[in-house]
């Protein structure tokens, strides 16, 4: 029977895509085997650049890792260069009641901007189905990895964040910050003003063109690469830059404020010390990596009760988010891998849906079914 795994239009199911097209021998080669490919365009001109999209499928995520319908294996890193931290990890995760297995296949070489220009981080995802073990998608992956940063950060200001929260700040100005800012603007729809601090002034004016026509309802404000004129008065504050340094100082955070923590050092101790509540998205993960906190719990500086809870724990309302205005509350993201497989998806449904992207033949026959294989061999 022929094993093809196309992918259907509409959001079929990856097993009944499956089973329709094996029964489907007269119209296809004999074990057959295709796939959909996506690239960023056509994920983008498959309306998949949809925050609220991420964000669902990140929180659907996170419940159905809750009660154990996801199998969720270490990652693996190789690291090429300690002292830069260039490297390539392979993220896998898989969700038993939608039958999607799939990897995140993600490089991240900080000197890339400076040295030579080009981005610092891109990935390609892959997802198979598990009732035939079929290859069903290809696609880009660096606007998923993306967008579930900034969904992570959107799904926690939902609980954490003042809901009439009007003034975001940023510190850094790169492609982190700008789809958290899409991400915050979904989450919270109050806020109408968006300052942004960066290293040089050509860069935030690069953050205010391309982001104001995507969000033209909101004043968009260069802070002149003052950190403290981002940070200062600002309800919703999210840092995200490649630098390790506490740029973030605990006396430019108002009463009230939510913090967003999107990399690895880049506040001072007292931010954390000062604030109300902790949530992670795992704080066992979090603790063991380079960022801020972790730095603060190898020091002797912060405890396992410092922690207020999980983010998980936020969505299942075992324990309470923001519980007055005045709260400041601060969100540690790690990254967790499943959620970039979700969210993964999700665009390949919509994007097949919208009839984007173009179908891979992997294979017509099985290897030694091919005729002229005598002609191809090399003994």
């Amino acid at each position: 029977m022929s094993t093809t795994a196309t992918a259907s239009q509409g959001t079929a199911s990856p097993e009944s895509t499956a089973s329709k097209a094996s029964k489907s021998d007269s119209n296809s080669a004999k074990h057959q085997i295709t796939c959909q490919y996506f690239s960023q365009e056509d994920l983008l001109g498959g309306g998949c650049l949809d925050l609220r999209l991420a964000m669902d499928a990140a929180e659907k995520a996170i419940r159905m890792h809750e009660t154990g319908d996801v199998i969720f294996p270490e990652k693996i890193v190789q690291i090429f260069n300690e002292e830069t931290q260039e490297r390539i990890n392979c993220l896998p995760a898989t969700f038993r009641s939608d039958r999607i297995c799939g990897v995140k296949w993600v490089s991240v070489f900080p000197p890339n901007p400076v040295k030579y220009g080009i981005q610092n981080l891109t990935a390609v995802i892959v997802l198979s189905e598990i009732v035939h073990g079929l290859p069903v998608a290809i696609m880009e992956g660096t606007l998923c990895s993306n967008m579930r940063v900034g969904a992570m950060g959107g799904l926690a200001a939902k609980y954490l964040a003042n809901p009439n929260s009007e003034r975001i700040g940023f510190i850094g100005a790169g492609e982190q910050a700008k789809m958290h800012l899409i991400a915050m603007k979904t989450a919270i729809p109050s806020l109408r003003q968006c300052c942004v601090a960066a290293k040089s002034e050509a860069e935030e004016q690069d953050f205010l063109k391309q982001m104001q026509p995507i969000i033209p309802d909101m004043e968009m404000v260069a802070a002149g690469t003052k950190l403290d004129v981002a940070a200062t008065d600002s309800d919703i504050i999210v840092t995200a830059t490649s630098a390790q340094a506490p740029l973030l100082k605990a006396a430019w955070v108002k009463p009230g404020a939510f913090y967003s923590h999107v990399g690895g050092w880049e506040d001072e101790y007292a931010v954390a010390k000062q604030s109300d509540k902790i949530v992670c998205d795992d704080w066992e993960t979090v603790k063991h990596r380079t960022q801020t906190l972790s730095r603060m719990y190898k020091d002797g500086e912060l405890s396992d009760d410092d922690v207020h809870c999980n983010l998980v724990d936020l969505i299942f309302g075992r324990k309470p988010g923001r519980e007055s205005e005045s709260e400041r509350t601060y969100f540690n993201a790690v990254g967790l891998a499943y959620t970039d497989v979700a969210i993964a998806y999700a665009m390949y449904q919509r994007a097949s849906a919208a009839g984007m992207g173009q179908t891979l033949k992997v294979q017509n026959q099985m290897i030694f079914e091919h005729e002229n294989l005598k002609d191809w061999a090399r003994i």
